[in-house]
């Protein structure tokens, strides 16, 4: 799977580049056609210092996207993360779902 990282307007630092990546290695439970992540990061400025995080998942035919906001970069990444999960889990079992019934209707 290959993984970009933008951060608009600063220099994410290395330790969140990799944090960020393990956390991403992680999806491959849920779904194994994973060809590509997009993360972005970016902030507001003070007084709100809200810290944004966007992931952009793309599969074979689907596209799926998360973005979440926190006090901190690692808080947003994780609640980002858990709706990237959810969709996939859902996307999974529905084709699971889907493969069945066909494969049901085939053999009659």
């Amino acid at each position: 799977m290959n993984i970009n990282i933008t951060a608009r307007h600063f220099k994410a630092k290395e330790s969140l580049q990799k944090y960020t990546s393990d956390k991403l290695d992680l999806l491959g439970k849920y779904n194994e056609d994973i060809l590509h992540a997009d993360i972005i990061f970016s902030y507001d400025k003070p007084p709100k210092n809200h810290k944004y995080c966007e992931i952009i998942i793309k599969l074979k035919d689907k596209t799926m996207t998360a973005k979440e906001f926190s006090e901190e970069f690692d808080k947003a990444i994780d609640k980002s993360l858990e709706k990237i999960e959810t969709q996939l889990y859902k996307y999974k079992d529905k084709n699971k779902s889907q493969k069945y019934v066909s494969d049901k209707y085939k053999s009659i």
